[in-house]
């Protein structure tokens, strides 16, 4: 072979060798190009797993908060109706106590009368002294309670306040009262018990 020939050969296999290193090259780089993209797209796929167990997590935390919530709501409302429960009760069993503690005073005066009335020799001082004690209860009940009492002879008969147990004919233009046998009393404007009477009606 001539030297031109050997060295056209030499060259011509130079050029071969550095076509391949190219290729190997070229052929590493794809595969260091698709580790990249396979590593991306790992670390994209476990960033969404991270996020889907976060907000899991975060809603799993928020739905533990609220039914904590719930929970205390509850208790306090169960606290509150006992609470309105007791309340009323005490009402019920304490709701006149002030009204007995004022008629204590009454009680203490009709004893003081009776203990008088035992040794007394006048009758129209023990009268006196009742009549006094029933002046200062009626006041009272009369100023502090509103209570007032109806029904008196003369009267105009209302079946609304007055409850009739017997009935009579007179020289009247109108159903009046003509006994009163019970008084009858108002709480403010409520009736709270219908005077017992005997009506006159006019004849007929």
């Amino acid at each position: 072979m001539s030297q031109k020939r050997k060295k056209e050969q030499e060259a011509a296999d130079k050029d071969r060798d550095l076509e391949q290193e190219e290729i190997d090259e070229l052929v590493e780089e794809s595969h260091e190009a698709k580790k990249a993209e396979g590593a991306a797209e790992q670390a994209a796929d476990d960033a969404g797993e991270e996020t889907v167990e976060a907000k899991i997590a975060a809603l799993e935390k928020e739905n533990a908060e609220l039914k904590d919530q719930l929970l205390r709501r509850a208790a306090d409302f169960d606290n509150y109706r006992k609470r309105m429960l007791q309340e009323k009760q005490d009402a019920f069993d304490y709701g006149n106590a002030n009204l007995l503690k004022d008629l204590l005073d009454s009680l203490d005066n009709f004893d003081r009368t009776l203990e008088a009335a035992a040794t007394a020799n006048d009758v129209a001082a023990i009268v006196d002294g009742i009549r006094m004690v029933n002046k200062n209860l009626v006041s009272m009940l009369e100023n502090k309670y509103d209570l007032s009492s109806f029904g008196k002879e003369g009267d105009e008969f209302d079946p609304d306040i007055h409850e009739a147990i017997g009935m009579q004919e007179g020289k009247v233009e109108k159903e009046q009262l003509a006994a009163v046998y019970l008084k009858g009393y108002k709480l403010k404007d409520k009736v709270i018990r219908h005077a017992k009477v005997m009506v006159v009606k006019p004849e007929a």
